[in-house]
């Protein structure tokens, strides 16, 4: 017992400790999008996986990088060559999409199982923390990539006592 309140009060000091942090927060730029960056040992199998994620070939590439600008999606996101550089998976958890339902989800897992895309975790739905259907993939490089979306009203009312995660398909 002492330990679940232990670890209750952690988890309550570390909201607190958020939102001290967000309680002044000073002005700062009106960003118009999201630009991300991510080093890759081989370009061009990058740019084919991100390519075949985003449903959209980049907007420009050279034998350094590759840029896709998807507007509809708010996204500049970039793959750039390691320069020899050690890649780390230590500091990005993860990229993702969202996709219209559950069945996009399905969908998407059944598209990188034909394309040959590493499945990291198949298609499920979880309930802790934000209740989504989920598939996470692996680029090339090993970076996790998150399809996820968003449950209907309906279907978080089918949420499980456990709130173990549920398989999808």
């Amino acid at each position: 017992m002492l330990g679940r309140f232990r670890a209750a009060r952690e988890q309550i000091q570390g909201r607190l400790e958020v939102l001290d942090a967000l309680l002044d927060v000073p002005e700062g730029p009106r960003p118009e999008e999201f630009h991300a960056s991510v080093r890759v040992k081989h370009l061009a199998r990058s740019a084919r996986f991100y390519s075949w994620l985003l449903g959209a070939p980049p907007k420009e590439w050279t034998h350094r990088y590759a840029t896709f600008v998807r507007p509809e999606l708010h996204t500049n996101f970039v793959v750039v060559v390691a320069d020899g550089k050690e890649l780390h998976h230590d500091t990005l958890y993860h990229l993702g999409i969202g996709v219209a339902d559950k069945r996009a989800v399905i969908r998407a897992y059944e598209l990188a199982t034909t394309a040959g895309v590493t499945v990291h975790k198949p298609p499920r739905t979880t309930w802790r923390g934000t209740p989504l259907h989920e598939l996470w993939l692996e680029d090339p490089d090993g970076n996790l990539v998150e399809v996820y979306a968003r449950l209907t009203d309906e279907e978080l009312a089918g949420k499980p006592q456990d709130l173990e995660p549920t398989a999808l398909g």
